[in-house]
């Protein structure tokens, strides 16, 4: 392993959240530590998923956090604040199409580039730590046939990038939007994910069990919940609909 001792690079991991999870447990963390890895050999997505990303080529990195250093009190708030820091990096490079899909997935036009998972450590009610991972796709140009719809942000822009450079720059970005949180910062958050909302106002297709139905995308709630519009109007917790993409 090498770094700075808050920026570090790992030349393999089974999962960079796992790895920060035992740095948590082992009593060697810190607020603000990062470990960013090469090779990443077991990542983890949303929902128990697998995130699966080509050695070398993209960004794979995990962001400890204790969230009582910060004013942020409200889970979802720190969920859309991370997912805002990886919308500005990633359009900063592949432009205006780029949205945050909820919960906090990226896209650009209608493809995958990047996810965020946030793992968390409570003792009793009161939130210790928050386990911050993201993957993104930089350089890969070909991906397993399982997965829907990725890209990266070279088959974007046609561009060679350094992934360490470039998560560095994630880094600071995050630390930055972090450090400039206030007690009055959660409406503000909230307008700027709902603005670059992937889908907002237009109508998609969810499943929910065996049901699929249209309806209007119209925000994301405070806590999280993606409000729609149809004949109703209908509110969903993360894991309870399915887009039909």
């Amino acid at each position: 392993m090498s770094g700075d001792g808050f920026f570090n690079i790992l030349d393999t991991v089974d999962s960079t959240n796992n790895y920060a999870m035992a740095q948590i447990h082992a009593g060697k963390a810190k607020h603000g530590m990062l470990w960013f890895t090469h090779a990443q050999t077991a990542g983890k997505g949303q929902r128990g998923k697998y995130w699966a990303t080509e050695s070398g080529k993209n960004i794979a990195m995990s962001l400890v956090l204790a969230p009582g250093q910060l004013s942020i009190t409200h889970q979802f708030h720190l969920s859309a604040l991370v997912a805002l820091a990886s919308f500005e990096f990633f359009f900063t490079y592949a432009g205006e199409e780029t949205k945050i899909k909820w919960p906090n997935d990226l896209f650009w036009r209608d493809r995958k580039a990047g996810g965020i998972l946030i793992e968390n450590i409570y003792q009793g009610k009161v939130w210790k730590w928050a386990v911050v991972g993201i993957g993104i796709n930089i350089n890969q140009t070909k991906f397993e046939n399982t997965l829907i719809n990725p890209v990266s942000l070279k088959q974007i822009t046609g561009t060679h990038f350094e992934p360490v450079e470039l998560a560095k720059d994630l880094y600071a970005r995050l630390m930055k939007k972090l450090a400039e949180q206030d007690q009055d910062s959660g409406k503000k958050i909230m307008q700027n994910y709902n603005t670059h909302l992937y889908k907002l106002n237009e109508k998609i297709t969810l499943k929910k069990d065996v049901t699929k139905f249209k309806t209007v995308i119209k925000y994301v709630s405070d806590d999280g919940h993606l409000i729609t519009l149809d004949a109703m109007e209908r509110e969903f917790d993360f894991g309870e609909v399915e887009w039909v993409l």
